[in-house]
């Protein structure tokens, strides 16, 4: 009986011992144990800084086309409204119709702009290692002005051509993207080391939804000769449209990818310095009428990147 009472002592004091050591070192892993650590945490953040975008600008205006005039005696060749606006001088002949679609852009788009960005998810179970985050940021407004919009040699109908210059633009564009990422941190164990530089990895897909704000002038007084560009604007008392100011809005997929370093200032606060790199197929500006019934594409962003330079400070619980 004595015996069986100091054996039942002895293993209730083995299992207690062996509880004990599970709460004693809560940031090892036992697996199938409530009481282990599988280094799962819940992850919030907040960033800032700047977005260098880049993108190939694309005539989208099709067939649209412009009447020109060429002065016999010295060859040189002029819109159909500037002879007009001169009071149809002698000494002229019509050169023909030019496709004004034909036209390539004046210069491409490169801007910098500010860009704010929030992302919420959480390191996955058994490997910390890697963090699934569900992100937003927002590209604020950048600015495409240029005047000429369009420039080229611009064959004629007649077989003459001239170099010709198009319309005039001060338009904008900025972007709303909501992505999942994946992320990993280059670290061993389950719990990121303190006051060390942690370098990361991430991919992921979003939807970018761009907004785009355009006004179009006929700098060049070969936009205002074409009738179907009557609806959208006013014509002034000297003939020229005055184009109407125009929002339009674009949603394309947006592969997102990037790379920075982290740094733990406590076991739940980093401080995050990285680079995001978003990819935008194609971003429009139309013009509207003045109820927005209609619309004319006019010009495009193709193959829109930005880089995001972006310092911010991330909570993990």
């Amino acid at each position: 009986m004595k015996s069986y009472i100091f054996s039942s002592v002895v293993l209730s004091v083995c299992v207690m011992s062996s509880a004990m050591a599970n709460w004693q070192y809560p940031n090892k892993y036992a697996r199938d144990s409530w009481a282990g650590d599988d280094g799962m945490r819940f992850v919030v953040s907040a960033r800032g800084g700047a977005a260098i975008g880049r993108a190939d600008i694309k005539n989208e205006i099709g067939g649209l086309t412009g009447r020109y005039m060429r002065e016999i005696a010295t060859g040189e060749i002029v819109t159909a409204a500037w002879y007009d606006s001169v009071g149809q001088p002698a000494g002229y002949e019509d050169a023909g119709y030019g496709r004004l679609g034909d036209l390539p852009a004046a210069n491409n788009y490169r801007d910098i702009s500010v860009a704010i960005g929030v992302s919420a998810g959480f390191t996955v179970p058994e490997m910390p290692q890697w963090r699934i985050e569900f992100g937003f940021d927002h590209i604020a407004e950048s600015d495409y002005n240029e005047n000429p919009l369009f420039e080229g040699v611009l064959p004629l109908s007649s077989g003459y051509s001239v170099d010709a210059q198009s319309g005039g633009v001060q338009s904008s564009l900025a972007s709303d993207i909501y992505s999942v990422m994946a992320f990993y941190d280059f670290f061993d164990g389950l719990n990121k080391p303190l006051r060390q530089m942690i370098p990361y990895v991430g991919f992921g897909a979003g939807y970018a939804d761009t907004k785009t704000v355009l006004q179009l002038t006929d700098s060049y007084g070969d936009l205002s000769d074409v009738y179907e560009l009557q609806n959208f604007g006013v014509v002034d008392d000297f003939g020229v449209i005055q184009f109407n100011k125009a929002e339009s809005h674009t949603s394309n997929l947006a592969p997102v990818v990037a790379l920075g370093l982290s740094y733990g200032i406590s076991d739940k606060m980093f401080i995050d310095a990285g680079l995001r790199a978003m990819y935008v197929s194609n971003v429009k500006w139309e013009l509207t009428n003045a109820d927005n019934s209609q619309k004319r594409d006019w010009f495009s962003a193709e193959k829109l990147i930005y880089v995001n330079a972006m310092l911010g400070l991330r909570v993990e619980f």
